[in-house]
């Protein structure tokens, strides 16, 4: 079993900036992808970013592209998003996640194993 913890969301002003950790434990040795979706109250979780095992690749949605920037530590099983110039669309709870699967969509929270809790992102404007 695999357990995934985030940290690091809060309150912080339109532009400015946050740094979200996830830390997996357990049997991480199969993981391949981890990455960040988001999710506000009444709609659907939503694709923010996700990197491979190897840290070359890594993927964002749209709306965070130029803004967001994901990175994995591999010796220590964690990923981080750093998130700059933050706008109030942004605020949401952030949800960790990892997967086995190599070759299917990673925008496709479906096809994630392991879940964190979440953390919650809020920008004021």
């Amino acid at each position: 079993q695999v357990q995934v913890v985030e940290s690091g969301g809060g309150l912080v002003q339109t532009g400015g900036s946050l740094r979200l950790s996830c830390v997996a434990s357990g049997r991480t040795l199969g993981l391949y992808f981890m990455g960040w979706f988001r999710q506000v109250p009444g709609k659907e979780r939503e694709f923010v970013a996700a990197i491979g095992r190897s840290d070359s690749n890594p993927f964002y949605g749209d709306s965070v592209k130029g803004r967001f920037t994901i990175s994995r530590d591999a010796t220590k099983n964690t990923v981080y998003l750093q998130m700059n110039s933050l706008k109030p669309e942004d605020t949401a709870v952030y949800h960790c996640a990892a997967r086995v699967n190599y070759g299917d969509p990673v925008q496709r929270p479906e096809e994630y194993q392991y879940w964190g809790q979440g953390t919650q992102v809020t920008v004021s404007s």
